[in-house]
């Protein structure tokens, strides 16, 4: 196995650049590909969102928007200037789907949990803000759940945008189609996604959205010895056919699991010379987290909202994760948090380990 970072794809020459971090540039031959690259945050020309802006794609940037959070809510209780103190507790997030809802909700109930820690600041001193371009959140529920999750966010406090998308963001003054302005120090964009850029830097066949093209089977078209799955991949959506015959799947990890899952085992059935399967997935609904207890499920036809969903969701998250002693591990530390308090402590530091060290040596 090589930990290194793809650069370019020559399929005529089945040769693979990577870019090592420790011995620089290399090119691998293979015989059989697999293509599974994810995709990146899809920003948009705005003026400053490469500047203020905070993906939400990773687990890095996971804790790094929990700690700039708790951060901010420090920098807020340690000053006396009230425009300054109103731009630090304004907390802003572009895009309504899964993520951009389910992060809003989470950060705000774990802020509104942890303002019992500062004197100087209540929940009703934290603005939250969700923008979204559609005329609905969450699409990927029904329309009826959609509405919920809005008037369960508006009952919080949130104040949610449809039909509104953000035109600008210099110097963290937010300015949105509506024309309303306000000034933010904290913006989390979540507003879609697109294929790994790297895939421009192949000859393998792309669709008009840079993805790759690939069959129900798994396999990119015209190439049966290259593979692709996951965002990065345009793969046909059988249980749409009969409705959107040129529909495919959405990039979402329920699909990208899957997809991994049948492509293992069509590689397998290829290289034994038998046949392979098409990748097909039946819908089973979706569930969604909305803070400690708070959820929305729409499973099977089963609509369930508040601590039943939240329950749901948590199920069904730890049923994927790989490995028993992982979904143990899980288990173990969301028991504990649900007999104790929750941990509301900023680890910011991790953000610039050597800050300390390098100040020490400066002296």
């Amino acid at each position: 196995m090589i930990t290194a970072s793809v650069t370019e794809i020559k399929h005529a020459d089945q040769v693979v650049t990577i870019e090592n971090p420790q011995t620089g540039p290399e090119e691998l031959p293979y015989d059989v590909l697999v293509v599974a690259l994810g995709s990146v945050s899809r920003l948009l020309p705005i003026p400053g969102l490469a500047e203020q802006g905070i993906s939400l794609k990773t687990v890095g940037e996971a804790i790094y928007l929990r700690n700039h959070v708790l951060a901010k809510m420090d920098a807020a209780a340690n000053t006396s200037d009230e425009e300054l103190r109103k731009r630090l507790l304004t907390f802003t997030f572009v895009g309504g789907g899964f993520a951009g809802a389910e992060a809003l909700a989470e950060l705000e109930d774990m802020a509104r949990y942890a303002t019992r820690y500062y004197e100087s600041i209540s929940p009703e001193d934290m603005r939250w803000v969700l923008v979204e371009a559609a005329g609905r959140v969450m699409p990927e529920v029904s329309e009826k759940m959609g509405v919920y999750v809005v008037k369960a966010l508006e009952e919080r406090g949130i104040q949610v945008y449809l039909n509104t998308f953000l035109k600008s963001v210099e110097n963290g003054h937010a300015v949105l189609s509506d024309g309303t302005e306000f000034d933010t120090d904290t913006l989390v964009w979540n507003a879609g996604v697109k294929a790994n850029p790297v895939l421009k830097n192949s000859d393998l066949p792309l669709d008009e959205r840079g993805r790759i093209k690939a069959t129900s089977h798994l396999q990119v078209e015209g190439l049966p010895n290259v593979w692709a799955a996951g965002d990065c991949s345009a793969v046909p959506d059988l249980s749409k056919a009969d409705t959107d015959p040129n529909a495919t799947c959405a990039p979402s990890a329920q699909h990208a699991v899957r997809q991994a899952n049948q492509l293992g085992k069509n590689l397998l059935a290829s290289l034994r010379g038998k046949s392979t399967k098409e990748y097909r997935h039946a819908y089973a609904g979706s569930v969604a987290g909305l803070g400690l207890y708070k959820g929305v499920a729409d499973v099977y036809g089963f609509k369930a909202k508040g601590f039943v969903a939240w329950f749901m969701h948590r199920t069904y998250h730890v049923s994927r994760m790989p490995t028993f002693n992982r979904k143990m591990r899980i288990v173990i530390d969301w028991t504990l948090a649900f007999l104790f308090k929750r941990e509301a402590v900023s680890m910011g530091q991790i953000q610039n380990p050597k800050a300390d060290f390098e100040r020490a040596a400066a002296s």
